[in-house]
């Protein structure tokens, strides 16, 4: 009997051998669960769960900045991707990192030949890439003050019940960029504080209002603000955490895409084919100086991607020629977030 067992056991093995190499392939080919497919060598995991970023008009979900580059050169200079949910399966997919410090040289070298000042920011709101070239000077609004008054007046009273003149003063004063409708529409959000008041509620830290009697042609025009702060007021015409309800911002985006033409200018110079710009820009020139401010402001969308875009401008001698600059700081800081599809 023991004889027997020892002879036995070789054959146990080989039967549960040729068990297993019958179940392999089965069980290899069975459904699972989705797995994450694997990153280039270069390339961090992605990190914690799917987040839809606001005003994202589409649903394939992004995981966030993903790698923070070499020791010393900050987030800006390193590899970045996002992962984007796609069917169930989580793929890395790589982003175009920004080296801040080449960008500001070329700024510099394009803005040295040219007169005045210039301010400007770019956020790409779908992976939070960022860049801003002196993007706290405050510089003057000029009419791009419009938006922040529509947003005002739409924080106290919803779009649907607006009284139609007024509503065609609000469509006027965008689209058109009419001075007497804006001018009605500044008295009825209560003025400077009132315009200041929305601003805090909007999440801007250097916009206020000009209180008492105006020195240069419009209170609301002379207002100072910093490009940092209109890159947050864009955002908060998309972001699902932003004050105005989702039906008010969304007003004030299509009249910000309907601007009417000679009007267009500005940062949708930066534009690839196929996107929708949704802009608001000003000019206008400083008594005191007899030299113009020219300012752009607004969202890109294309290719997967919103950008908040702002170009401020003060000292241009001609308004043509600081529309020429405003969109030349465009073209260029765009350069360094994508390229357009040929």
């Amino acid at each position: 009997m023991i004889a027997g067992r020892g002879r036995g056991l070789p054959r146990v093995i080989m039967v549960l051998a040729l068990l297993w190499s019958l179940a392999a392939p089965a069980l290899a080919a069975a459904p699972g669960p989705a797995r994450a497919r694997a990153p280039a060598d270069d390339v961090a995991e992605a990190l914690g769960p799917p987040v839809t970023p606001a005003g994202l008009p589409w649903k394939s979900g992004v995981l966030g900045d993903i790698g923070e580059g070499p020791p010393g050169r900050g987030r800006e200079g390193g590899v970045k991707a996002i992962g984007r949910i796609e069917e169930g399966v989580r793929t890395i997919d790589r982003v175009r990192a920004i080296d801040a410090e080449k960008l500001t040289r070329r700024l510099e070298r394009y803005l040295a030949g040219r007169p005045g000042l210039a301010t400007a920011m770019v956020k790409d709101l779908t992976t939070g890439r960022v860049y801003g070239y002196q993007r706290r000077r405050a510089v003057i609004t000029a009419s791009t003050a419009k938006v922040q008054i529509l947003m005002a007046l739409l924080l106290r009273t919803p779009w649907k019940k607006l009284p139609k003149a007024v509503r065609r003063d609000a469509e006027d004063m965008i689209r058109y960029s009419d001075n007497h409708a804006a001018d009605r529409l500044w008295l009825r959000i209560g003025a400077a504080p009132g315009f200041t008041e929305a601003g805090r509620k909007l999440g801007l830290r250097h916009t206020q209002g000009v209180p008492g009697t105006c020195v240069d042609l419009y209170c609301w025009g002379i207002t100072r603000t910093s490009a940092e702060d209109q890159v947050r007021l864009l955002k908060a015409l998309v972001s699902e955490r932003s004050p105005l309800p989702a039906a008010d911002r969304g007003r004030v985006l299509r009249l910000m895409g309907e601007v009417v033409d000679g009007q267009d200018w500005g940062i949708s110079a930066a534009r690839c084919r196929g996107d929708r710009v949704a802009l608001k820009n000003g000019w206008l020139k400083r008594v005191s100086t007899e030299r113009w401010a020219v300012v752009s402001a607004g969202l890109i969308r294309g290719g997967g991607h919103d950008y908040a875009i702002a170009v401020l401008t003060e000292g241009s001698a001609e308004v043509g020629y600081g529309i020429a600059t405003v969109e030349g700081v465009a073209e260029e800081i765009m350069k360094a977030f994508r390229r357009c599809p040929k």
